[in-house]
């Protein structure tokens, strides 16, 4: 969502089943203010009243800065690898917590 957002193509985010049926500017709006709760800082994240007030107004929002969760792979300087690869298919992973 974080690249897509800032590639100004928020729009591949919609379903477009919801986007027939909802306001678009409210569809970013909720985005955006996601993308605000996400924020790498927590200083830079919003309370949850700012986030009501953010949801339920018209005003100007903030854009949001890089997410905290943001993994990128760079496999510069690698010589077995010419292009970038996820580990996984999905690029999804799974970390399991044991007690010692």
């Amino acid at each position: 969502a974080w690249r897509v957002w800032n590639q100004e193509m928020a729009l591949e985010l919609i379903d477009t089943l919801v986007e027939d049926s909802c306001s678009l500017p409210e569809i970013f709006r909720c985005i955006q203010v996601g993308l605000l709760c996400v924020q790498q800082l927590p200083d830079d994240r919003p309370n949850m009243l700012s986030v009501v007030m953010m949801l339920s107004g018209e005003s100007a929002l903030p854009q949001p800065k890089q997410p905290g969760f943001l993994i990128e792979v760079h496999n510069e300087g690698h010589p077995s690898s010419s292009k970038n690869e996820s580990c996984s298919a999905n690029e999804m992973t799974v970390t399991l917590l044991e007690a010692r």
